[in-house]
């Protein structure tokens, strides 16, 4: 999550450390309400303001009096400013399925019933808490120069087999989330091991060739495209497409084996000041214009059952208490120890 350009919103503050015990914030933006009587939506996301800019001003000229302050964090920051410190938002939105979901859970998302949420299939909300707005897939990116010719994988297995095959022309230059430090790579992660054994097979290899951990897609996505790496694994599609789209080295790869499908998720807290202009941002959203928007201006994915279902080889996670297994302390503990133990064989 970074600024990619000038914001038409007002920076208010860049990487903001609160006081102790507080949240971290990125990036904090106004969108000022072109009306007379400002009504202001505060707005915690993981995404940041300039992606979703296209909607909030689209937001504003329907609703002129809404003034909208934008706050962006980390998944575990999010998580920890609601759960931890009681901040007040009116809108919550995150990548993190399961943080969204165990907030949920512990009370903190209040219903909201509309007819924008009404629409949504039931994979993509939980119990008129939870609405999913985008859908996104988590791909393998891949450098032809960095492959020195050798064939781009189209499944787990093919990749297992040639790290294993090749490892003088990958050592080091392999990247992936760190799940001790990203809470989507966590997910990403969790969820994967969930679904096949090839992911424990494939973490031992990895494991063995020295690879680079991140904390974000647009990291990985940079040194792939610098040479740094040759591949890196579990990256954000909707990050990677347009900035590798008009990269003749750089390949984006959805595995034929199984994708995963994160749904980024937003809700509206109990304690919210203003839940009625927050609800109203997130039916916005999920509006024929807002999922246009979202589309064609922010690269997000829309929700769309029908694509779907024309790619069985995309896998939703879904958005269920399941999610919240891996949140468990001892779980979580015994997961990052494993990983861990994958990871550092050198």
């Amino acid at each position: 999550m970074r600024r990619t350009g000038p914001a038409l919103a007002v920076i208010l503050s860049l990487a903001i450390l609160r006081p102790a015990a507080a949240f971290v914030t990125e990036e904090e933006a106004l969108f000022p309400a072109a009306g007379t009587r400002a009504q202001t939506v505060t707005v915690l996301s993981t995404t940041d303001a300039d992606v979703l800019r296209p909607a909030i001003e689209a937001f504003q000229e329907a609703n002129p009096d809404a003034e909208l302050r934008y706050v962006v964090a980390s998944s575990q920051e999010v998580y920890a400013a609601i759960a931890e410190d009681r901040a007040r938002f009116d809108l919550v939105i995150s990548s993190a399925m399961d943080l969204q979901m165990k907030l949920a859970n512990d009370g903190y998302a209040a219903r909201w019933d509309s007819a924008a949420t009404a629409r949504l299939p039931d994979w993509a909300k939980w119990q008129d808490r939870i609405f999913a707005f985008a859908q996104e897939s988590v791909v393998l990116i891949a450098s032809r120069r960095g492959f020195q010719g050798l064939p781009i994988p189209q499944t787990r297995r093919d990749l297992t087999e040639l790290l294993r095959d090749h490892p003088d022309v990958f050592r080091g230059r392999i990247g992936t989330y760190d799940p001790r430090a990203s809470g989507a790579g966590y997910l990403f992660a969790t969820q994967e091991a969930r679904q096949s054994d090839s992911f424990w097979r494939l973490a031992e290899v990895a494991g063995g060739l020295s690879p680079r951990l991140y904390a974000s897609s647009i990291d990985m996505i940079s040194d792939l495209k610098t040479g740094r790496l040759a591949l890196a694994y579990n990256v954000l599609g909707s990050y990677a497409g347009p900035r590798l789209e008009a990269d003749a080295d750089g390949v984006v790869v959805e595995f034929a084996d199984f994708t995963l499908t994160l749904l980024r998720t937003g809700f509206v807290p109990t304690d919210a000041a203003n839940p009625v202009g927050g609800g109203a941002f997130l039916d916005f959203l999920l509006s024929a214009r807002g999922q246009a928007l979202i589309r064609d201006r922010a690269g997000l994915p829309p929700i769309d059952e029908a694509a779907l279902s024309a790619s069985p080889h995309l896998r939703p996670i879904r958005l269920d208490a399941g999610l919240l297994v891996y949140l468990d302390r001892l779980k979580r503990q015994a997961f990052l120890t494993e990983w861990s133990s994958a990871m550092s064989q050198d």
